[in-house]
């Protein structure tokens, strides 16, 4: 690992306007190292600080960390609060009738929820779910469309002390019930159908799929929000209607004090095989975490309106969604639909009809918009803008400069993120109005994030050579345990390897001299390709630096003689090519690869796509492609594409 070998070369960078700079959260690189020195002279001093300041505390801490079971370690353990609250009634003396939420449903209807009507809704559920007799360290599935009732079912969990575990819409009933199974869940909570792009997606269906046949013992109620008309099928005695639930319930429920330590939600990773695996959070340190990278990060005002596109299902939807705009007291968009109905402008009328000054959507949006070209979004009064985010994977350069230039009008500073489920919250990302920024760089960390790149002995690799991305302190939001399965939690995060001490976050990555972080992809996504271990996000950024390209995902598959070959599946601005425009579009990308990065990193194999293999969160399932370069059969659950005809196409030879 400590051989990887960074090839792309990015010499851009943009320092913050100084108008900027001026009304920052955190100003000018100054302040930001201060933060940083004094997190490094006091650490749980600095932490400590930070949670009395930004949180309401039932009952205050006297001790901030606990050490003593490390990695399982303890935050401001002997304190007392509560979640919900912290995200709604403490800001009801000044704040009731402020915007919470701006829910734009698929079909483009717009409501607006104040704090006051955020906080009567999740009480009347949070009473209806106290009088089935769900409480305190119950667990609950919330498996629903990006409707604002999401938000309500997760803070009425956190008021009444059960752990919710959110399960993407997207996901097949063999998922739901897996996750059901795993958290021993008392019950479900989910919609007859969910509204997307024109479409109904059969949400209570999968659900009762998932509990055939006496599959998932433990639940013993679903819960159903009625979305559409649509009937469903009915169980009587474990299905009853949300409505019906909340019907004269009181728009009062106090929330309950609950541990620090207490587990706040379970959200499982996707993506994986075997088992799943159930990350545990924190009531106390995650939402620290959510609510202070929120004001930071997104340099957050107090008349902002904050959009962040991910979906709750996902931990982007949990941090910065459901739980840190919130606990801000911000104004924020819920969106239900998908960014390409009724037509591709519907991201840029959205933030032209909102006022949107806060925009926080995935590289893969960003390229999928690209391709369909700038003069989309110049039709829109885009000028709103004052921030734009980026999360979910490394953004390629040109991608970045696309967003940057005609997005955000060469005017708005982009914070590219990097963080993890696991992690809870950002740990490094451009500071606006403190660093410069450089495309496809997430910059520095966070203070109080203390990262780092290592080998495989745990020792600093030299700026400009690849390695393990590792955090070496803990910190509060981190990952308290797999849920039922602690040796997994210490294997995978603290292995033996680095003596238990560092968090692994199982990214490659480098820094440059300015010691600059930047990704290099997952450990597993290096090719070692004649010797030379590259990582697979350089040449992507590569290929999507061409003018022709739109989109481009990089894999290996065995090589007899260079141990790995390298394959690009490749989606073009213009339409698919084939026959002899394939072959000479695929040699031009290959020269353009050598030629910018080397001839080391130059595909040896590039397919064309109308699109790439991604989930419905805009994730690109390299897993798919993996399997594909090789000729493999798909055996894997595909249930989550957005759009598996694609995998037909890319089989096909080039």
């Amino acid at each position: 690992m400590s051989g990887i070998e960074s090839v792309l070369k990015e010499t851009r960078r943009f320092p913050p306007a100084a108008s900027f700079v001026e009304h920052a959260t955190v100003p000018g690189r100054e302040a930001y190292n201060v933060l940083c020195d004094k997190a490094v002279n006091d650490y749980e001093g600095f932490w400590g600080e930070l949670a009395r300041e930004l949180l309401h505390w039932q009952k205050p801490f006297s001790r901030v960390l606990d050490s003593s079971q490390a990695p399982f370690f303890r935050w401001f353990d002997d304190g007392e609060l509560n979640a919900s609250y912290n995200c709604i009634d403490r800001h009801l003396p000044h704040k009731a009738n402020k915007t919470a939420i701006i829910f734009e449903a698929d079909d483009g209807q717009v409501e607006h929820i104040s704090y006051q009507q955020l906080h009567d809704r999740v009480a009347r559920f949070a009473n209806g779910l106290l009088s089935l007799g769900i409480g305190r360290g119950d667990r609950v599935v919330i498996y629903m469309p990006m409707v604002p009732d999401a938000v309500v079912a997760m803070q009425a969990c956190a008021r009444i002390g059960a752990i919710h575990s959110v399960v993407f819409g997207g996901f097949s009933a063999g998922a739901v019930r897996d996750r059901v199974q795993d958290a021993g869940a008392k019950a479900v909570i989910t919609a007859n159908e969910g509204l997307r792009g024109g479409k109904s997606v059969p949400l209570k269906a999968t659900v009762d799929d998932a509990l055939a046949d006496a599959a998932c013992p433990t639940v013993q109620h679903v819960i159903v929000l009625q979305r559409t008309p649509a009937q469903p099928a009915w169980q009587p005695g474990r299905d009853l209607w949300w409505h019906e639930l909340t019907q004269g319930q009181a728009d009062h429920c106090p929330p309950v004090a609950m541990n620090a330590e207490d587990p706040l939600f379970i959200l499982y990773t996707s993506g994986s095989t075997g088992k799943p695996k159930g990350i545990q959070h924190s009531t106390a340190g995650y939402l620290l975490g959510a609510l202070n990278s929120y004001r930071w990060i997104f340099d957050a005002k107090e008349n902002d309106v904050f959009w962040c596109t991910a979906d709750v299902g996902w931990i982007t939807g949990h941090s910065y969604v459901a739980y840190g705009p919130l606990a801000f007291g911000a104004t924020q968009i819920i969106f239900e639909g998908v960014p390409t109905y009724p037509d591709a402008g519907r991201f840029w009328q959205m933030i032209e009809r909102h006022k949107v000054s806060i925009f926080y959507t995935a590289p893969t949006a960003i390229r999928s918009l690209i391709k369909l070209g700038a003069k989309l979004p110049q039709q829109y009064d885009l000028s709103s803008l004052r921030l734009l985010g980026s999360v979910g994977e490394p953004i390629n350069p040109e991608a970045w400069m696309w967003y940057y230039e005609v997005v955000g009008g060469s005017r708005c500073p982009i914070v590219d993120t990097w963080w993890q489920t696991e992690t809870g919250s950002h740990m490094i990302a451009p500071m606006p109005g403190s660093l410069d920024i450089k495309p496809g760089s997430c910059t520095l960390p966070l203070p109080g994030i203390l990262a780092d790149i290592v080998d495989e002995a745990g020792a600093p690799v030299e700026p400009g050579k690849g390695g393990f991305l590792v955090i070496k302190k803990p910190f509060p939001s981190l990952v308290r345990t797999i849920w039922n399965d602690p040796d997994r939690f210490k294997k995978t995060y603290f292995p033996d390897e680095f003596n238990g001490e560092y968090y692994l976050a199982g990214d490659s990555a480098n820094r440059d001299e300015d010691g600059y972080f930047w990704i290099l992809g997952r450990v597993d996504d290096v090719l070692n390709v004649s010797g030379h271990r590259l990582g697979t996000m350089e040449i992507e950024s590569s290929l999507v630096a061409n003018p022709l390209v739109a989109e481009a995902a990089v894999v290996g598959k065995p090589h007899d003689i260079k141990g790995e070959a390298v394959v690009a599946f490749v989606v073009l601005k213009d339409a698919r090519p084939e026959g002899e425009e394939a072959r000479r579009i695929a040699a031009e990308l290959k020269n353009w690869v050598a030629h910018e990065i080397g001839k080391i990193a130059q595909p040896d194999e590039i397919r064309f796509g109308d699109n790439l293999p991604k989930t419905r969160s805009g994730k690109i399932m390299r897993r798919l492609l993996r399997a594909i370069a090789k000729g493999e059969a798909i055996t894997q659950d595909v249930s989550t594409l957005e759009n598996p005809q694609i995998l037909d196409q890319l089989q096909q030879t080039q």
